[in-house]
């Protein structure tokens, strides 16, 4: 009988390390991801005759409400108990031992629905500030935001984490570094592919069909097909912590839903107006 090849992954998550610095793969891509953002939000600013600086206080905005909305949404969805009985962990990159000794551990769990929410916050913030309507500015910023997700799933393939169930598949993955002896499904690939499709899809019917497209309608596009790649993958993917063991969906599927469902009412209502926002 034949042995089926499975693909052992051993890479680790450093590029490399001092005494004092290790530099990750996760924290490279997470910063690829908002700097590929910034130079395609000013092409799409440019193509609309806005000035490229514009973009500077959008990306600051997106920044914050990124970060903070994912840090506070994995410390509130996931592990609520242990974040409220060690409150400065949520925001400082340290741990505290059982010496009561403070260690640098970097920020480990980030909960991409919490991002959504932080994001959404912010850009009303940045609405309200700067005046442009709400749908305008969402409709750019998921076309980044897809393509952000693809870097961020692939940080997670070199983190070696929210990895697949065991898979018999040809290309089952084999986590050598998260102590794994089966070969999984490699989930985080499966994620990234599809957030990059979404990406190419949304850029497309921007810059190649934009008169066509209703405000809004891409922001609709965008939640309901990510958000749907999303719950369908948890299928498949390892749960992140305990109590989801006993849940017939898991955190992840029940987040996704009403943002899959907020996607559809946009999508749908928006697709109807006769007119365009403007900025």
């Amino acid at each position: 009988m034949t042995q089926i090849a499975f693909i052992s992954w051993d890479y680790g998550p450093e590029i490399f390390r001092t005494d004092f610095f290790s530099l990750r793969w996760y924290g490279v891509l997470f910063s690829v991801a908002f700097v590929s953002g910034y130079f395609i939000l000013r092409k799409m600013f440019r193509s609309e005759g806005l000035p490229a600086k514009a973009v500077d206080p959008l990306i600051w905005y997106m920044t914050a409400g990124t970060f903070l909305g994912a840090r506070l949404g994995h410390c509130l969805f996931y592990e609520p108990g242990y974040f409220l009985h060690h409150p400065l962990e949520i925001f400082l990159p340290f741990a505290r031992d059982a010496q009561g000794t403070f260690h640098f551990t970097g920020y480990q769990g980030l909960a991409s629905h919490g991002a959504a929410c932080g994001i959404l916050a912010a850009l009303a913030l940045y609405s309200w500030i700067e005046r442009r309507p709400y749908l305008w500015i969402l409709d750019r910023i998921v076309v980044v935001v897809a393509l952000s997700g693809f870097f961020i799933r692939m940080g997670n393939l070199m983190n070696s984490e929210i990895y697949g169930v065991q898979t018999s598949l040809p290309w089952g993955f084999i986590f050598v570094n998260a102590g794994e002896t089966v070969p999984r499904h490699p989930a985080q690939i499966y994620e990234a592919l599809s957030y990059l499709a979404i990406f190419g899809l949304l850029y497309c019917l921007y810059f190649y069909r934009r008169a066509a497209v209703r405000c809004g309608v891409l922001s609709g596009i965008f939640m309901t097909t990510l958000f749907s790649v999303r719950f369908l993958i948890e299928f498949i993917k390892e749960d992140q912590v305990a109590f989801e063991k006993s849940m017939p969906l898991n955190m992840g599927q029940l987040l996704s839903i009403p943002l899959i469902l907020a996607g559809l009412f946009l999508w749908i209502r928006q697709k109807k107006k006769q007119e365009n926002c403007r900025n």
